[in-house]
This record gives C-alpha cells, sequence and structure tokens, in this order.
C-alpha cells in the first residue's frame, strides 16, 4: 500500500512511518514543514487544497498530526482513500461516526483506544453479560511526548463527559479507585474521557468505564488534584515530567483480567497504527472501530509489547 502519514515526522508520526515502512508499504509524510515533509501542506488550510493535492496516488491516509477535523477525512474518502485515526477525543470520534465515508475510516487504533478495546471485546468474549468492564491506562510521564498528546492530556482538567451507560457527568480525574497492575502493584487510576469506553458500551451492550494514571503516583495525585483547579488546563506543554517511558493497559470484569504493557507509548501507538492501517485493504466502505474488524489474538506476534491474562480461581 501507499500511505501518507499526517505529521509524519512528529513524536508518533515517525515511528508510524518507520513501522509502515518495516511492513512493506510505500510511505509518503504530509506536514507544514518542507524541510521534513514529503508532501508539504498546511491542514489548517481553507478548502484544504494543499493536503487534496497530498492525497494523488495514496491508498490510505493514517493521521498522526494531532489534527482532529473531519473534512480531513471527507476529503480523502471522497477520493477513495481509505483514513486510519488513533484519536481518542470522544468528540471528534462521534463526528466521524456521523459520516458516510465512500472507503473504509478505521478508528481506535493506538493503545487507548485501540489496545484497550481487543482487551475490552476478549474479556467480553470470556465472560458475556450485562456487568460492568473496567479499562486502566497507565502511562509513563518521562516520555517525551509531541505536544498535541500533552495538549490532549492537560485538556482533560476540569471538563466533564457524560458516562456512556447511565449518561450521568463525570468530571475528568474523579472518582478514583484502586487498581491492580501487574507487575506494579495497586495504584489509584481516575476516571477519563478516553473515547474507547463511549465505543465499547455502545458495541458490547455493558457499562465500559476508563481509568488513567500516570507512572508517577505524585504526578497522578496532582492531577486528579488540579482538575478543580479553574484554568489548569493551559498550564505549559513544554515542561518534561520526572518518570518513566513504561505503560500498561488493561481490561478486567470481576476476577478475569488481560493486559499489554510495554516501554514506550509513541513506538508501541505507531507499531499498532502500522498494522491496523494494512486491516483497511478489502475493508467495506464507512467507519470501523478496531475491536470491530480484528480479535486481540490477530496482533503480530512482532509488537514491541507483553501481553498478559489471569483469572481468580476462589
Amino acid at each position: 500500500m501507499h500511505a501518507l502519514v499526517l505529521g509524519g515526522y512528529g513524536a508518533v508520526g515517525a515511528p508510524t512511518t518507520a513501522a509502515l515502512r518495516e511492513r512493506g508499504h510505500t510511505v509518503s509524510t504530509a506536514g507544514r514543514d518542507p524541510r521534513r515533509a514529503d508532501r508539504p501542506c498546511d491542514l489548517s488550510e481553507s478548502g484544504l487544497r494543499g493536503y487534496r493535492d497530498a492525497l494523488d496516488g495514496v491508498d490510505v491516509v493514517v493521521n498522526a498530526s494531532g489534527a482532529e477535523d473531519p473534512a480531513l477525512v471527507s476529503a480523502a474518502t471522497d477520493q477513495g482513500r481509505a483514513f486510519v485515526d488513533a484519536t481518542a477525543t470522544t468528540d471528534y470520534v462521534r463526528a466521524v461516526e456521523g459520516l458516510l465515508p465512500r472507503s473504509p475510516v478505521l478508528l481506535s487504533v493506538g493503545l487507548a483506544p485501540g489496545l484497550t478495546n481487543l482487551l475490552a471485546a476478549a474479556v467480553h468474549a470470556d465472560a458475556p453479560g450485562e456487568d460492568p468492564l473496567d479499562l486502566a491506562v497507565l502511562l509513563g510521564a518521562g516520555e517525551e511526548h509531541g505536544a498535541a498528546a500533552t495538549a490532549w492530556s492537560l485538556g482533560l482538567l476540569g471538563r466533564s463527559f457524560r458516562d456512556p451507560a447511565t449518561g450521568a457527568p463525570v468530571r475528568n480525574l474523579t472518582q478514583g479507585r484502586a487498581v491492580d497492575l501487574p507487575g506494579l502493584g495497586r495504584r489509584r487510576l481516575y476516571r477519563a474521557d478516553f473515547s474507547d469506553q463511549h465505543a465499547l458500551t455502545r458495541d458490547l451492550g455493558r457499562p465500559v468505564r476508563t481509568r488513567f494514571g500516570l507512572d508517577s503516583r505524585t504526578l497522578t495525585t496532582g492531577l486528579a488534584l488540579l482538575t478543580h483547579v479553574p484554568g489548569a488546563s493551559r498550564m505549559p506543554t513544554g515542561v518534561h515530567a520526572l518518570g518513566t517511558d513504561a505503560w500498561i493497559v488493561l481490561a478486567h470484569c470481576g476476577g478475569l483480567r488481560r493486559w499489554a504493557r510495554g516501554r514506550g507509548q509513541s513506538r508501541a501507538t505507531a507499531h499498532i497504527t502500522a498494522w491496523a492501517a494494512g486491516l483497511t485493504e478489502g475493508l467495506s466502505p464507512g467507519v470501523h472501530h478496531l475491536h470491530e474488524v480484528a480479535r486481540l489474538d490477530d496482533l503480530p506476534a512482532e509488537l514491541p509489547l507483553t501481553m498478559g491474562a489471569a483469572a481468580r480461581t476462589d
């Protein structure tokens, strides 16, 4: 396939470009910097003329730019290009789900959403029912994330979302709960508006809730306090936090748990996204989530992560 990676030289885009090439795809990068982009274009340009020109000869567009504009999706699919996006932003996902694309659009292709979707679907298959299913996402605070990813995380502060099962308002980074994380012990994680819980609650027919934290307990507690401080989401994004690059995502219901862990969130996201891009070949037109087109067992063995599962026997 010929993939066009939007933001293909950024913190997530560069490893995604490399991972796509490792899988044998031809890759062109797109972005505003003509020194680094194979196909320079401004994704905020009125009419998207440069972006539309950059789509020439492309099979799939992989959005690693952080730009969340449904017009980018429509412009690509109107030309018969597939579109892949690892976004975790609920409102943007809903807007894309409202489109009627002429080509396949694949969402939820990173760690969270993405890997969390596959873990949740696997737990649901092993333990069907209507009991709540919980997701845990712990990311490394020490990794140098891109500006868009950092701004997204800070943007959670002080904002509320609707619980996907009950419709009740939930303030981000509240409703803390201790979760047993393999290899890390008990960590207190907090509700956060990742898009995975909304799609999964709808598709699995049971309540799904996502809780989030950082590998640093101090920083996690700090975020939970800052969510009550007006204007905290406008904090500077260039500060490199203390911590490691370790991450873990987990799905659990009762005594059944499935998880994945590794080092380097951006690298793992890139490899999962590159694999998911290949799934668009032969996929029907329309908007799909990763858990609708693949299973946890379909993940390639060479991905930079470790899988695990456990079931309580008492």
